[in-house]
């Protein structure tokens, strides 16, 4: 079981890496359509989840899994894909020459005051990132969030893998 997490995890690992790589990397972000995504790639990475529970229970259990057992693959290949995927965003932020924080603040100051929000609800939403933007700067407040970033998104899909893979033992006829 654990190469079969390991192998589909990488895997995963390395589509959502790639994907920020290509993505961020080159410094011509759409911030409009970023989190769209974003969150689309990692849904396809961490379909890898279906993948290789699927192959696990037919080739390794005689067709049949537990929930448990199910959901528990998904969890660790989840934990696989996200700590690769916290690990590309640490490097990308830490050897770009981009402040993706600034690029980000100064986009969405543009899209608050453009908006029919009060001129005291912008400031409020812009002290609010101003604050984040220093709290980011931790690197274990930044590490946490990028986790947050992706790990609900695999609890999701390991429950939708593990609820539609999951499979009881056949039954045997006693008569038989």
């Amino acid at each position: 079981m654990k190469k079969t997490i390991l192998t589909y995890g990488i895997i995963g690992g390395i589509i959502v890496s790639a994907m920020m790589w290509l993505t961020l990397g080159s410094g011509d972000h759409d911030l409009d359509n970023g989190m769209w995504i974003g969150y689309t790639t990692m849904v396809i990475a961490l379909s890898t989840i279906f993948f290789a529970i699927k192959g696990y229970r037919d080739k390794h259990l005689n067709g049949s899994i537990t929930f448990g057992k199910a959901f528990l693959m998904g969890l660790y290949i989840t934990l696989v894909v996200s700590t690769l995927y916290v690990a590309s965003w640490l490097v990308l932020s830490a050897t770009s020459k981009q402040d993706f924080m600034t690029e980000y603040y100064e986009h969405e100051k543009a899209s608050l005051e453009s908006s029919d929000l009060a001129a005291d609800k912008v400031e409020a939403k812009l002290q609010e990132m101003r604050d984040f933007q220093e709290l980011y700067k931790n690197p274990v407040v930044k590490i946490g969030f990028t986790y947050l970033e992706i790990l609900p998104v695999g609890l999701l899909i390991s429950l939708i893998c593990a609820g539609i893979l999951k499979r009881g033992a056949p039954v045997r006829d006693a008569r038989s």
